[in-house]
């Protein structure tokens, strides 16, 4: 059985930024890449219905264990990385026993992780920490979700665990925001769904803000500076 752990440094490998400027969807087709890999996987375990659709949203179903009645529960997780920063040739590397500190990420450019900038390191110390080269995004989130349903689902199968149905989807695009704009909800058929996506161990999140966006343009009014006093007006400072 393959751990989380090795499936998360095979996924953080796919080149799966998404671009909000393409209009298309999904927005990049190399997201599609890690969702036929996931595909083959999800068919590999034996789970049914696994299918890609043409939005790239990566869709199986766990059967429940037998004679087991409970209501549809549902695993989400997205396969693309954010935009903000590269997400391409990622060098995943494991930092052993993290005893504290700054962590050289990258000694020829001058990179460094250090709880100075990055206070939530000092609740980590002596666990094993996954980086990257300092030149790139990682891609735990949500790689990490994915290869942590993966590994469940795997886990459920060669147990004895009772379990209900079991959905399972991996979406495109969250990072900017139209990972649900092509989801299917209602042939999703679940009752209940958990994004796997979050931070500490434990932490349960049941609402969240609105991470909506808007494009405001103000047009201000250009006049030669020569005769430009009283008239001229700034679109910087309207906007402010």
């Amino acid at each position: 059985m393959e751990t989380a752990r090795s499936r998360f440094l095979r996924y953080v490998t796919y080149y799966t930024t998404s671009d909000e400027h393409t209009g298309a969807s999904p927005s990049t087709e190399r997201q599609k890449d890690l969702g036929r890999v996931l595909l083959a996987e999800l068919e590999g375990l034996g789970l049914a219905g696994a299918h890609m659709d043409g939005a790239g949203n990566v869709i199986a179903t766990l059967p429940s264990a037998a004679g087991v009645t409970a209501p549809v529960l549902a695993l989400i997780a997205h396969m693309d990385t954010s935009p903000d920063a590269s997400g391409k040739d990622v060098k995943p590397r494991i930092t052993e026993l993290y005893s504290g500190g700054d962590i050289i990420l990258n000694e020829e450019k001058g990179i460094v992780l250090s709880p100075k900038d990055f206070p939530s390191l000092n609740a980590h110390t002596g666990k094993h920490l996954i980086v990257t080269d300092g030149t790139t995004l990682l891609g735990a989130d949500d790689k990490a979700g994915v290869a942590e349903i993966l590994s469940a689902a795997e886990l459920l199968l060669s147990s004895s665990a009772p379990h209900g149905v079991i959905r399972i989807g991996f979406t495109p695009d969250e990072e900017i925001g139209r990972g649900a704009d092509r989801f299917d909800v209602k042939g999703f058929g679940a009752d209940y769904a958990y994004t796997v996506d979050g931070g500490a161990i434990g932490e349960l999140e049941y609402e969240n803000f609105n991470a909506a966006s808007a494009l405001v343009e103000i047009t201000g009014l250009s006049i030669h500076p020569g005769s430009a006093y009283g008239k001229m007006v700034n679109a910087s400072l309207v906007a402010m």
